[in-house]
This record gives C-alpha cells, sequence and structure tokens, in this order.
C-alpha cells in the first residue's frame, strides 16, 4: 500500500521521459503580433497544424495529428457553445484554455491507465490593438503560460526560449508589416528547428544526421539571418511553410485567414522566393 504513490510519481515520469522524446522531431509553431494582427507560422509536410477555433481566436499544435485533432473538435464544440448560451464575447482564450484544454490534457497525462496526449497547443486571441493580442500555450502535461508579443511551441521550454530571444532582437513587432512579420517568425522557427538538431545529435552523437549541413549540426553559435535562410533552403525543399493571420481589419466577425501559398511566396525574404514559385510549379 505504501508502494503506490511512489509508483505514481515513477509512471509519470517515465511517461514525461517518453513524450518528450516525441517530440524530438515536431516542427515548431511561431506566433507573434504585427500591427494588422497575429501572424501564426509552421513548417510541415502537408497536415495542417494551424486552424481557426472562434471568431478571434486561432490554434497551432505540434504533436500527435490525431490527439491534436480530438482536442481541436472539442475546443471548437466548447467555443460555439459558449458564444450561444452566452455571447461572442465571452468566448476568449484564456477561458478556453483554463476551464477546457488545459485540465482535460493534465488527468489524460496523470492517469497512468490511460494514453495521454501528445500533444503541445498555443492558442491565440487577437485584440483591438497589438499590445491586447493574447498568447496562451499548454504542455503535454496541462502546464498553461500566457504571454503577450509572441510565443512558440517546440521540443523543449530551452529552445521555446532561444527562439523567444531571437524574437525580442527584431524590430518592434507591434508596429510590423505583414512581410516583416513574415520574415521574423520564419526565422524565429529556423531557431528552433536548429536547436532540436543540436539536441537530438547531442543525445545520440550516432545518429543519421542526413540533409543537414556540418555547420547546421554543430554546437551552439551566433545564429544571423544568413544560416537561419539557409536552413529553410534546406527544409522547405522537402516540406511546406504554412502561414494564417487573424487579421484585425477583416470585415465581419471572423478574423481568421489562411495564407495561400502565392502569398506566402511573396512575403518571404528575397532568398527563399524563388525555392517557393519553383514549388508552386
Amino acid at each position: 500500500m505504501f508502494e503506490e504513490p511512489y509508483r505514481w510519481v515513477e509512471a509519470v515520469g517515465n511517461r514525461r521521459q517518453y513524450l518528450d522524446e516525441q517530440f524530438k522531431r515536431g516542427s515548431p509553431v511561431v506566433a507573434l503580433s504585427y500591427a494588422d494582427g497575429i501572424l501564426l507560422l509552421t513548417v510541415s509536410r502537408g497536415t495542417p497544424k494551424l486552424y481557426e477555433i472562434y471568431d478571434r481566436i486561432a490554434l497551432g499544435g505540434m504533436g500527435h495529428p490525431a490527439d491534436l485533432e480530438k482536442l481541436r473538435f472539442s475546443l471548437l464544440e466548447m467555443a460555439h457553445v459558449e458564444g450561444f448560451n452566452r455571447s461572442p464575447s465571452d468566448v476568449t482564450g484564456a477561458r478556453l484554455m483554463k476551464y477546457g484544454l488545459a485540465p482535460t490534457i493534465k488527468q489524460a497525462f496523470e492517469e497512468v491507465f490511460r494514453a495521454p496526449f501528445i500533444v503541445k497547443i498555443l492558442v491565440a486571441e487577437l485584440g483591438l490593438r497589438p499590445g491586447r493580442d493574447a498568447f496562451l500555450t499548454v504542455n503535454y502535461d496541462g502546464v498553461f503560460e500566457e504571454a503577450t508579443g509572441w510565443a512558440a511551441l517546440a521540443a523543449t521550454p530551452a529552445i521555446q526560449a532561444e527562439m523567444g530571444a531571437y524574437l525580442r532582437q527584431e524590430c518592434d513587432l507591434a508596429s510590423a508589416s505583414l512581410e516583416q512579420a513574415v520574415s521574423s517568425a520564419v526565422c524565429a522557427w529556423a531557431v528552433g528547428s536548429l536547436a532540436q538538431i543540436r539536441e537530438r545529435t547531442e543525445d545520440d552523437p550516432s545518429e543519421e544526421r542526413s540533409g543537414q549541413s556540418k555547420d547546421v549540426q554543430s554546437a551552439p553559435a551566433p545564429l544571423d539571418k544568413g544560416r537561419l535562410l539557409a536552413h529553410l533552403r534546406e527544409t522547405v525543399a522537402e516540406k511546406t511553410i504554412e502561414c494564417a493571420v487573424l487579421d484585425r481589419g477583416a470585415p465581419g466577425s471572423s478574423k481568421y485567414r489562411p495564407l495561400k501559398p502565392d502569398e506566402i511566396g511573396r512575403l518571404l525574404p528575397r532568398e527563399l522566393k524563388n525555392l517557393t514559385r519553383e514549388e508552386s510549379r
């Protein structure tokens, strides 16, 4: 009887280790405020990772697609029931996170006789001005954080911090154009992707490093924009950049708009434009 608490702690520790392994090859997600709204960006192999949840609320995720879909539909249902029973203004990202998403994920993680959700989720809520935009992220164990200005998902909190450090040294994002926001977001994504590659190779030096240059695999070094864009060129050759915006000036109540490949191509840094045109042919 006295061993039961220890066994529970041990079981939770084992699933934490298991889940950490699942995210090592995941694609980071970046969301940031800009002058006219919020931009969400990731890179994927075709399975969408960015979604609309409600009029001014969007979701980005990394992890198992089936788990992400299950939680997304649960969140959609909660948002629309809340909006119908109360009012659209009562549907907020904080309410959806604190009373819906985080408790559900936490319960699944701590009940050791059921499978946990292999997900990390970012919720972005559009405000009337950039300073009122809200970002919330939730980990696979149900721990959530609130932020303003930007938010990121990555394999570990340390990598998310690296992405944040890059964004903080960028120009004033709150007054940036959409083109500037896309440039900052793709570079922040590259910071996270490179850091994940670095951590994988540190954990397992024998891991095959196909498709990555020696420079990319080396220990932490100052990441200039040229190096970040070079990594993006390698990555986008096999994957797709996915972007969506919550547009403050969009007519009607729904502010969510996914960006089409041609539009993304026009907004990307010059070094990536030619590659995007080749993909669209």
